[in-house]
């Protein structure tokens, strides 16, 4: 049975893949417990799929249940996912050990286009992807969502990597992997709570309906991969990088005293971000995924018209 055996879909989930109807992911780290947007999970997972369904596509968050791979949630499963804070972050790395344990993950971008491209769904909505460390030169820190986007056929929709990663580096890995990099009405790489980190692109599209023409033409040269869409915040949401930089100094600083590396480090920034700019990064954040959300959901409705 291979894969199947593991999977469970959300019946509107299913029905819309079997009828050919769009659909896009979304990785459920972003929204729960751990490394979710202080508290406020529940409301930013909702507004998500909701304005995914505004653009007719249906929204299919992904995460592991009790060993189960959970392609688009019930409300009370999303509850689940958003408040229980023992839920394990599932990269590909992770999935054989969550699965074969019944344990309850929360995947990431990596894990989440890797069930997403197995079920079927070819676009993953998220926030920022995890890109090179700054100093990621030195220590290797590259998160495993690069990689992978290398290997997987999916469209990843985000505002590129936290400040905590190094843009540059990032672009530069991408490069060396052979993803390419689309700006979305722009040329210059989005820096997560700013529209620019002063990078270039590979690509820029316009339109959804021509970079959906892009990946069908992608496809149909059969050259290997994914490719990463970069989505800036609009500008009215966007926050000083100035006024950021000190209160990411300072949570980088604390990181460090405790030892926090790996997968506990980007969670417990985003936090201690969170305390110290008073909430302006929730904001920001919550801001990004509904834009990213409404993007994402043009592309799958674009791509389902080709397909």
């Amino acid at each position: 049975m291979g894969f199947k055996q593991y999977l469970d879909l959300q019946p509107k989930v299913r029905e819309a893949l079997v009828s050919g109807r769009p659909v896009a992911a979304m990785d459920s780290g972003i929204v729960a417990a751990q490394g979710g947007p202080h508290g406020r999970g529940l409301e930013m997972a909702r507004r998500a799929q909701e304005i995914m369904e505004e653009q007719g596509v249906t929204p299919a968050i992904i995460a592991i249940l009790d060993g189960r791979v959970r392609v688009g949630l019930e409300e009370e499963e999303l509850e689940r996912v958003v408040s229980d804070e023992k839920s394990i972050k599932t990269s590909c790395r992770d999935l054989p050990t969550v699965v074969a344990t019944r344990h309850t993950g929360a995947t990431t971008v990596a894990a989440t286009a890797f069930l997403a491209v197995a079920a079927g769904i070819r676009v993953v909505v998220t926030s920022g992807i995890g890109g090179v460390r700054r100093g990621g030169d030195h220590t290797f820190d590259i998160s495993a969502d690069l990689f992978q986007l290398s290997r997987i056929p999916a469209a990843v929709v985000c505002s590129g990597v936290d400040l905590s990663q190094d843009p540059a580096l990032t672009l530069e890995y991408l490069e060396t992997q052979g993803v390419p990099v689309i700006g979305v009405g722009t040329n210059d790489f989005p820096n997560f709570y700013t529209p620019s980190s002063g990078c270039q692109v590979s690509c820029r599209f316009d339109d959804m309906a021509s970079l959906a023409n892009m990946i069908h033409v992608k496809d149909n040269l059969r050259v290997e991969g994914g490719l990463l869409v970069a989505n800036p915040i609009p500008e009215e949401y966007a926050l000083d990088l100035e006024l950021l930089q000190p209160a990411l100094a300072q949570a980088m600083e604390e990181a460090e005293e405790r030892k926090l590396r790996g997968k506990f480090l980007t969670p417990f920034l985003l936090e201690r971000l969170a305390q110290l700019t008073k909430g302006a990064t929730v904001e920001a954040r919550l801001q990004i995924l509904y834009h990213n959300a409404r993007i994402g959901a043009q592309l799958a409705a674009q791509l389902a018209r080709l397909e």
